[in-house]
């Protein structure tokens, strides 16, 4: 296998998926990162081809914010695959260059409507099209569904009570009032605010409004608070219709962030462009930072069938790390990881067509190279 590979959006997450492609080198490529900056462009290239400890191929092309160029164009029919790494509004637009240039094609956003439109785009395409496969949704979904399996394989029942799937990313630290940092994107963070959560209650898919079933819980023994947030279910509350009772996604904070934002939400009056109004405020109010932490867990919960009561779970807290001369940040090392897991996959297995979150084989993901050096051996 030498790939050609395209990545969309040379910003954080984009570099961190060229670096871990060029560095771990689990398969030979050449990488082409697009953007609609210049200046972006070649901070990505010197990011990557200055952090690995080896030579690799790395090239970049000036990007249109709509439609396309010759330029673009004539890489892209070189090219294997498209990794993007673009606002998940652009995501249609980049998989309509996939199916154009017969690319396969993974993507990252929680973006509900445009994750639709991109389904209805590749359903019948000659090429692969994962969507939604970088942290959450992505790695949560598949460890779900991989606990979803060994409760069945282990308890003899194919029903079972609960699904619950938890990310946070997070600060080191986190003082008050608003007891959170931004460790990614501001705007990604008041999407998933305040757009509706799909939920499973009583077997029936649900949308919920966003922030709208806070609880506590203790992970590895330290204590967070949870709350129902957009787009981190994928595609579960269908794929498990029948089987589980109850199926949610949160996305976990440290304890007084969520009674913050809720006093923030109440200043912004009815007619203002509200995700705008909370990324602005958020901006004005919250810090970035370097140092962060991906808190994970996943549980599935039901009876055996003596009528005891059984859960699975699992938890991850990962930490920034090194990849090669670059120390890349948590909320990079978790979501690009699998982005080039999924890059992996599609070019091994030759998929065609939409394959969403519930379709990955679940160890082969779980325990793929670029997976488990970053999350460790699933066993």
């Amino acid at each position: 296998m030498n790939a050609k590979i395209f990545i969309a959006g040379s910003g954080g997450i984009g570099q961190a998926a060229g670096l871990i492609l060029a560095q771990y080198n689990f398969f030979p490529c050449t990488l082409y990162f697009g953007d609609i900056s210049s200046d972006a462009n070649q901070r990505a290239m010197d990011f990557v081809t200055k952090g690995v400890t080896h030579e690799c191929n790395v090239e970049s092309v000036l990007m249109p914010s709509e439609g396309s160029t010759e330029e673009l164009d004539s890489i892209l029919r070189k090219c294997d695959i498209i990794l993007d790494c673009l606002p998940g509004s652009q995501a249609p637009r980049i998989a309509g260059l996939a199916r154009k240039h017969n690319c396969h094609y993974a993507n990252l956003t929680e973006y509900v409507q445009e994750t639709k439109d991109v389904i209805a785009l590749s359903k019948d395409a000659d090429t692969g099209f994962v969507l939604q496969t970088g942290l959450a949704p992505g790695f949560i979904n598949v460890l779900a569904h991989r606990l979803y399996e060994e409760f069945r394989d282990e308890y003899g029942t194919e029903i079972v009570h609960s699904m619950h799937m938890k990310v946070g990313a997070i600060s080191k630290n986190a003082p008050s009032p608003h007891y959170y940092a931004f460790t990614w994107s501001p705007i990604g963070v008041a999407t998933e605010y305040l757009k509706d959560a799909e939920i499973v209650r009583n077997f029936k898919k649900m949308n919920v409004p966003a922030l709208s079933g806070l609880e506590r819980i203790i992970i590895d023994g330290d204590e967070y608070e949870d709350n129902f947030t957009s787009g981190g279910a994928a595609d579960f509350p269908d794929a498990f219709a029948g089987k589980v009772k109850n199926l949610d996604y949160k996305t976990i904070r440290y304890p007084g962030h969520y009674e913050w934002v809720r006093s923030s939400l109440s200043t912004i009056i009815n007619n203002e462009d509200r995700i705008k109004a909370l990324e602005n405020i958020m901006l004005e109010n919250i810090p970035s930072v370097e140092d962060d932490v991906v808190v994970i867990y996943a549980s599935v919960e039901g009876k055996d069938q003596q009528n005891r009561l059984r859960r699975k779970e699992r938890s991850y807290k990962i930490f920034p790390g090194l990849v090669g001369n670059r120390r890349l940040r948590a909320i990079q090392l978790t979501t690009a990881a699998p982005l080039c897991e999924v890059a992996h996959m599609l070019l091994k297995n030759k998929w065609k067509g939409t394959i969403l979150q519930s379709q990955l084989q679940t160890l082969e993901f779980l325990n793929g190279p670029f997976v488990s050096a970053v999350y460790g051996k699933y066993c």
